[in-house]
């Protein structure tokens, strides 16, 4: 790329990426492109004001820590230009290079690459398009070509080895098929015997082999109840008799094989697996995980790989399958709904979710009814809050708590209004501009698309390169309109949280305090859910309650402790805390309060309850005895 900055020095922020199987396979380093753009920065007289770097992240997505930042900072005006040491650094989807142009643009940024072809001609904007466009098309050729040799191979009756080997199992020296490893097979056929023959539960055979020191398959000390019940509908422990695999292999793989030994079933090609790169609001900040998502190809597409017997007797293995699909777990709660399950009480200790429980006195047909922490009885790193809270008690205090806030309706208001701004915000960039970007560009492909075809009837090209390049346009309509409908599914989602609050506003705008009180279950649970409550209770019976609040100016120092009644005392609270003491009225009490510091503004209603003016971010802090149980 040539020299076009004779005016002084200007702002450059130099960007870098990498993922792990680049690195492996083309020898990329976060260094080598840095060093190599420091070079052309200072030979071309740019200031660099930072330098931005993706450490294995994909270039499928936009949705990068890196890239985030890079973003930000081109929006907040002052950059020149940012550069990059390959196009594809940016991202491998010639659309979304397309949108960043665009919207660096829109701040009079430049976008270059060490290996840009053209110049900020049309033309050179054309020649680099089409030079983006043949790459992803070589890409997409490599996948298939790849793709279609692990088919191959499958289809030669050869195990493609991965990053998991199927549990029981070990690799031969050729790592192309499976041997039986003993020193872990036998876990498997103790745990499909548990299942079929003594009909012991999931969450049993779980806990025994935890109790034990049983390793995971991935070296672990927690088994996952998901992984045991995969186990057993996996084929692969499966034994299937010589008749039965001859039917789904090609003759050449069956003539291989021993017809009087059973085999199990190695499947491949059963599962679709789409990943994608998503950011998720968190109370740290912007959090990037890679969502995945799985769909069962049609049965006619599975690829049949027969692999040693696992020397599970097959009886076993269809009454351990019999057991699990008839294994209905009763409710033990009878017809209770539970306010605060579905990750809204957790223990204020390992921050687990708190699970419910259920427990009869004996010659008693009276129920009981707990929360209690679900980390309490891990073999292994078990939490030391091994209390039962009764659920009556706990959700009474924190329905008392909600309701005030529901029984202010313009302090209510305040706070949803500044959820639903934070989920705008969350929604980086301008949706609008956006949306008119990706429509521009289907414009665009459909206007090259005419123009390809007009080529190639005046015979410029011939019919290959048409049919190669309407392959790589309709990759990109597709992508811009896989983008459209995320943009129009952030708007619905939005306006969906929109609507909820202002359902709920009305709802309650006019209630009297006293019907607000005699909500149901299932509705608290929906308020609690809405306003993004989370409780967090310790061993001192002390709920932490955060949420979607709004904060105060100050906080008051109020004493109300009428004889006979409970009593709550302030004090001064020191900065970003505040301090509470709850204790019953009368000499016991007054000799050993329960006493706890946590941050959170709080003001004292008249009723004698402490709640919260709604701020974002913010904690606050319920301080209370009540009646705990020992655990069993």
């Amino acid at each position: 790329m040539t020299s076009s900055n004779g005016h002084g020095p200007k702002k450059a922020i130099l960007y870098a990426r990498v993922s792990t199987q680049e690195q492996a396979e083309k020898g990329y380093s976060l260094a080598q492109q840095m060093e190599a753009l420091r070079l052309y920065a200072a030979r071309e007289g740019y200031e660099i004001i930072e330098e931005v770097v993706d450490p294995g992240q994909s270039g499928a997505s936009l949705e990068r820590p890196g890239m985030d930042r890079l973003r930000g900072l081109v929006a907040a005006k002052g950059v020149y230009v940012v550069l990059a040491q390959d196009r594809d650094r940016f991202s491998r989807e010639p659309a979304y290079a397309y949108l960043l142009k665009r919207e660096f643009e829109e701040h009079g940024c430049k976008m270059r690459a060490l290996n840009d072809r053209g110049d900020d001609t049309p033309e050179g904007e054309l020649m680099d398009g089409v030079f983006d466009q043949f790459a992803k098309f070589e890409r997409a050729k490599t996948a298939e070509r790849t793709r279609r040799g692990k088919l191959r191979k499958a289809q030669e009756g050869k195990i493609l080895a991965g990053r998991r080997v199927s549990y029981g199992f070990k690799l031969n020296e050729g790592r192309d098929a499976y041997v039986v490893d003993e020193e872990r097979m036998w876990v498997l056929r103790r745990i499909f015997r548990m299942v079929g023959v003594e009909k012991a539960t999931i969450h049993k055979i779980k806990r025994t082999l935890e109790r034990e020191g049983v390793r995971t398959p991935a070296g672990g000390q927690r088994w996952s109840s998901a992984a045991i019940r995969r186990f057993i509908y996996d084929d692969v422990y499966r034994p299937h008799i010589f008749e039965e695999i001859e039917s789904l292999v090609t003759p050449e793989v069956a003539a291989r094989l021993d017809s009087t030994k059973c085999y199990g079933i190695w499947w491949f090609n059963r599962q679709r697996v789409s990943t994608k790169q998503v950011s998720e609001v968190s109370k740290n900040g912007l959090r990037y995980r890679s969502k995945r998502a799985f769909s069962t190809r049609p049965k006619e597409e599975w690829i049949a790989v027969p692999v040693p017997d696992s020397g599970i007797p097959r009886e076993v293995v269809d009454m351990a399958r019999e057991a699990l699909a008839s294994n209905r777990r009763i409710s033990n709660n009878g017809s209770r709904y539970w306010e605060l399950s579905g990750g809204i009480l957790h223990c204020g200790v390992c921050g687990w979710r708190m699970r419910t429980s259920v427990s009869h006195k004996r010659g008693s047909s009276n129920r009981y009814f707990y929360y209690h922490c679900n980390k309490r009885h891990q073999a292994a790193d078990a939490c030391p809050n091994r209390k039962n809270y009764r659920a009556g008690e706990l959700e009474d205090r924190v329905w008392e708590f909600v309701s005030d806030l529901l029984k202010e309706p313009e302090r209510l208001r305040v706070g949803l209004e500044k959820m639903i701004e934070h989920k705008r915000e969350a929604m980086r960039g301008n949706p609008d501009q956006e949306a008119k970007a990706w429509a521009d560009k289907l414009s665009e492909v459909e206007r090259r698309r005419a123009r390809f075809q007009d080529m190639a009837a005046d015979g410029l090209i011939d019919f290959d390169e048409l049919r190669a390049k309407l392959a790589a346009l309709e990759e990109t309509r597709k992508t811009a309109r896989q983008e459209l409908e995320v943009l129009e599914g952030r708007r619905e989602e939005l306006a969906e949280l929109e609507h909820d609050c202002e359902a709920l506003m009305e709802r309650y705008k006019g209630t009297v305090p006293e019907d607000i009180d005699l909500l149901s279950s299932e509705e608290r649970h929906h308020v609690y859910k809405l306003l993004k409550l989370r409780v967090d209770l310790d061993t001192e019976s002390t709920l932490e309650v955060s949420g979607v609040w709004v904060e105060v100016p100050k906080v008051c120092k109020t004493e109300h402790t009428p004889t006979g009644s409970a009593g709550i005392t302030w004090s001064q609270p020191l900065p970003g805390s505040t301090k509470i003491s709850r204790r019953k009225s009368g000499p016991k009490a007054a000799s050993s309060p329960a006493t706890t510091e946590r941050p959170g503004p709080l003001i004292y209603s008249a009723q004698g309850t402490i709640f919260p003016r709604l701020s974002a971010g913010t904690t606050t802090t319920i301080s209370g005895d009540p009646e705990t149980v020992p655990a069993r």
